[in-house]
């Protein structure tokens, strides 16, 4: 292993090598995400609906329900709810 101003080079690429792989990796599953909602809206689906309900879902159920209430809170005091 070569050390450049005490930095272990080859470990330093691996970390770097390994990093880009994942980037690529992140690369495609964002493509392969966009192409299922893509396939999803051409079935008449509302993408950006799909899209709040898995943000939803991804939330504890205690933090779900606190945003829910306030959401509410916030509709009624606008006049918005009913």
């Amino acid at each position: 292993m070569s050390d450049v101003g005490g930095i272990g080079a080859d470990r330093l690429r691996t970390f770097i090598e390994r990093i880009e792989r994942l980037e690529e990796e992140k690369a495609a599953l964002t493509a392969d995400i966009r192409e299922v909602y893509s396939e999803a809206k051409g079935e008449g689906f509302d993408t950006k609906v799909m899209r709040h309900v898995i943000r939803l879902r991804k939330m504890d159920t205690g933090d779900r329900q606190e945003q829910e209430a306030i959401l509410d809170l916030y509709k009624q005091a606008l006049g918005m709810l009913g």
